[in-house]
């Protein structure tokens, strides 16, 4: 056990809320990329059975190994082909962005839920510690893992949404450079990503603002249950 602990990214006994965390936030992320293709007039990602809440079908192996395992980790990417789109930029972004919206808003319902047990004294009245624990555990790392992929995904580097929003907005002299070096941008993502003096420079941040932004939207809605904050 205490092998396994010093190996994953979280203590073995918070893995299965984490486990639930990325099933729900990976699954909702890839489906709403698949809606909005298929709404603008994209039909590849539902012909291949993408569109759809089954997490069996967005997920990749490898890519949640690693993510317990370094803390990083990926999903399997929704096919999105633009030039089925009436206007192919403008709905590229809304394409684009409905992954990392959809975080957001999952992240917001999870700190509406929480401030709600909290201020209808839901919380104060589970008498199971163990239970306790784990709604704790739960929402603490759902809420803010949900509001980290909204930022982390807005990076404007390939493979990331927030660098496909760029190429679509971009005019197309610079969007062609944008593909021309393409290749190499990927890189500089996965230095950033993997070499910890360069993260604690650009992931370690996310962190921080994501926990913000969780702390925000939870003391919010307590204050609008007629509840003081945290």
């Amino acid at each position: 056990m205490d092998s396994l602990d010093r190996i994953l990214v979280y203590p073995l006994q918070q893995l299965p809320f984490f486990l639930i965390t990325i099933v729900i936030a990976f699954t909702v992320h890839e489906f709403a990329h698949a809606y909005f293709a298929n709404k603008f007039g994209d039909p590849t990602a539902r012909l291949l059975g993408r569109m759809t809440l089954n997490p069996a079908v967005h997920f990749d192996l490898f890519g949640i190994i690693l993510l317990l395992l370094a803390g990083f980790g990926w999903a399997r990417p929704v096919p999105v082909n633009r030039d089925n789109f009436r206007r192919p930029r403008l709905m590229g972004v809304i394409v684009s962005a409905a992954g990392p919206l959809s975080n957001f808003l999952l992240g917001i319902i999870g700190a509406l839920i929480y401030a709600a047990l909290y201020a209808t004294g839901v919380m104060d009245s589970i008498a199971n510690e163990q239970l306790l624990r784990a709604v704790y555990w739960f929402f603490g790392m759902f809420i803010p893992f949900n509001f980290f992929l909204f930022l982390f995904n807005l990076i404007p580097l390939p493979p990331l949404d927030g660098y496909r929003i760029i190429e679509d907005i971009a005019p197309r002299p610079i969007r062609g450079k944008l593909q021309q070096y393409e290749q190499w941008t990927v890189f500089i993502f996965l230095l950033i990503i993997f070499i910890p003096g360069l993260s604690a420079y650009t992931i370690g941040p996310l962190n921080d603002w994501s926990l913000q932004i969780a702390n925000n939207f939870i003391n919010m809605f307590l204050s609008l249950f007629g509840y003081g904050k945290l």
